[in-house]
């Protein structure tokens, strides 16, 4: 980082930023509600709409997203706090995002492991949680499987095989070297998100959700047999979400996954391991199994449904909270106790 002390983060005023994508309404106007000055960075085609926000208070418009090395050093003097989110890797690349020098909420490290799918399924596994089976060998498929290209991309990069003879006709289209073989587990999706405070030791279940996806979603509207002939091949691109609940009873295990998936980040990761807002993209089997399919180390798009609180946050919060307001929040607390690194990176 190019700050000189604590000392000196804290005698100016802290902005919170982030990219004008994915999150970054819930973030900002989270930031703004615990007290921050507020600042988006966005492109000439949105740049109109982020300023239609009163809870803005100042925009950096640059060309594109890729051009973002050319205003960091204007960050780092504004004292900016910049909170990633989905469209941080997919806008700026992997290489940029570990070497930003401005203030960055969260710990880069984890970046390794989120982006490469082995590293993600060896973190679960450690962490003792039920993952989908995953195939090497092409001969081996004997059932539907998902092909997924590494990296977060809001649902792009997939693909649905019947068995190895459908995967051997459809891997030609995928365009990466870089994927895994992923059993195609029928279930109920469900999005859980969760938020952990190193600050306080602390494990919250903010909220919940189900994505929308075309055309997946709009293909079970069709029966069976209208379908055939069709030659429509799913799309599981994100176009948007639903809330969702969890009965009660299951309730105690999601915690519990969340909470070995943090403990095993501070093993496998380094001492400061996964905190913050991350989700564990799962699907639930008629057995009321939960397999962990993906996780998602950073605030996910679902939260957007949860800008005044959910079911969940006003359990924990007798006020609204959403997962942007909550960042701020341990933001806030941090620089009250003299505790940014712990939180930064």
């Amino acid at each position: 980082m190019l700050y000189n002390t604590l000392s000196d983060m804290n005698t100016k005023k802290s902005i919170i930023a982030t990219l004008g994508s994915h999150s970054a309404l819930q973030i900002l106007k989270g930031a703004k509600d615990e007290g921050f000055e507020t600042l988006v960075i966005t492109t000439p085609d949105r740049e109109k709409f982020y300023k239609s926000f009163p809870f803005i208070d100042e925009h950096m418009t640059i060309p594109n997203f890729s051009d973002f090395p050319s205003i960091e050093k204007k960050l780092i003097f504004k004292n900016v706090i910049l909170i990633p989110h989905g469209s941080f890797v997919a806008y700026l690349g992997f290489e940029i995002n570990k070497n930003m020098q401005v203030m960055y909420y969260g710990n880069k490290h984890v970046l390794d492991w989120e982006e490469d799918r082995q590293k993600q399924r060896e973190w679960l596994e450690d962490a003792n949680i039920n993952v989908p089976n995953q195939f090497k060998n092409i001969d081996e498929i004997s059932y539907p499987v998902i092909v997924k290209s590494y990296g977060a991309a809001g649902g792009k990069g997939y693909f649905y095989a019947r068995d190895k003879d459908d995967y051997k006709k459809k891997i030609n289209q995928m365009g990466t070297k870089q994927f895994i073989i992923q059993e195609y587990v029928i279930g109920v999706p469900l999005y859980i998100h969760y938020f952990y405070s190193p600050l306080e030791d602390k494990l919250e279940i903010m909220s919940m959700d189900k994505r929308y996806e075309t055309n997946v979603d709009s293909l079970g509207r069709i029966p069976l047999s209208g379908q055939e002939g069709l030659s429509i091949e799913p799309s599981y691109v994100v176009v948007g979400n639903s809330p969702l609940v969890l009965r009660e009873a299951m309730l105690a295990q999601a915690f519990e996954m969340g909470r070995r998936t943090v403990e095993s980040s501070k093993k496998l990761i380094d001492k400061r391991g996964l905190f913050g807002p991350f989700c564990l993209e799962t699907v639930i089997s008629p057995e009321q199994e939960f397999f962990v399919i993906e996780i998602s180390c950073r605030i996910v798009a679902g939260t957007n449904l949860f800008t005044h609180g959910s079911a969940y946050s006003w359990l924990y919060y007798d006020e609204p909270m959403s997962t942007g307001r909550r960042i701020a929040r341990e933001i806030k607390q941090a620089i009250e106790q003299n505790s940014l690194p712990l939180i930064l990176d």
